[in-house]
């Protein structure tokens, strides 16, 4: 079976609960604080790992505890992290979390370590070893986005881009992008259509397909759609759950996604095995 190279961010999370996030001006008294490994990268990578496939992880932490932290977190659930450099000087990247009592959340994000990746390693044979495919995010500086895409092509090693958070990406970009994957907000910034419904995600699936072979919309509680350049298109519901908390759902989907497309699923089965396992993450205790 192929590997999964992630190329992507490693974020220290702090994480606040609180009956509601702050409005400008206002304090919010807490209910709850913990830490938790973070960036779209690593827990991407982690859950492609717990779906049973290789994941070789490339990025960038400081010299810090939260760093050793982090990269302890990737070789505990079997991500190979020759390729993470350690950066000295520098802090590693982080975030802050506030969860209100609905299961929403919303964060700020430091990427520090995370904008000093080294893109000469990316012409490195020895990182494609085995890859068939790459997963980039947009947590990371575009350049290195484009790097590692341009790198893949030329060994043939399909892109699937997870547009999170919303940029507009460059056309060399678009152009090297096998499979994008975005949320109801990131598809209406990239579409121009308002996703408040399957259909609307349907809609804009179908429209974004115009620029990228494949595309998936994710729409939270509405379900996923989905569409490629060929015409082909489908909507799956959501399943029926009791949310806990929408954190880490679209890196749960992302990863089990890759995992079955490089198990030699199709894209219709492997789309209904992310929404499943979304459905699971949001549905329990976080650890």
């Amino acid at each position: 079976m192929s590997k999964l190279l992630v190329v992507g961010s490693l974020h220290y999370d702090i994480m606040v609960a609180a009956h509601h996030r702050p409005e400008k001006g206002e304090t919010v008294i807490g209910s709850g604080c913990s830490y938790k490994f973070g960036g779209k990268g690593g827990n991407q990578a982690v859950s492609a790992a717990q779906a049973g496939i290789e994941v070789v992880f490339s990025g960038a932490v400081g010299d810090d505890d939260h760093g050793k932290w982090l990269l302890e977190i990737l070789n505990n659930h079997s991500v190979d992290t020759a390729h993470v450099e350690v950066i000295r000087g520098v802090a590693s990247g982080m975030s802050v979390a506030i969860t209100d009592a609905e299961g929403d959340y919303g964060a700020v994000v430091l990427s520090n370590a995370n904008t000093q990746i080294n893109s000469s390693q990316f012409a490195n044979d020895a990182l494609w070893e085995n890859v068939g495919m790459v997963l980039l995010q947009n947590e990371l500086p575009e350049q290195i986005n484009l790097y590692t895409a341009t790198e893949a092509k030329k060994r043939g090693i399909r892109v699937c881009i997870n547009a999170a958070p919303a940029k507009t990406l460059s056309p060399e970009l678009i152009n090297l992008i096998d499979l994008l994957v975005v949320n109801g907000v990131e598809a209406r910034d990239m579409s121009g259509i308002t996703v408040n419904s399957l259909q609307n995600a349907a809609e804009a699936a179908q429209a974004l397909s115009q620029l990228y072979s494949t595309v998936v919309v994710t729409a939270g509680e509405m379900g996923v759609a989905y569409a490629d350049n060929n015409g082909e298109s489908n909507t799956l519901e959501a399943e029926k759950i009791e949310l806990v908390s929408t954190h880490g759902a679209g890196d749960c989907f992302m990863g089990m996604l890759c995992a079955s497309i490089l198990k030699g699923e199709n894209l219709g089965v492997s789309v209904n095995n992310a929404n499943k396992a979304a459905a699971l993450h949001v549905s329990k205790k976080a650890d």
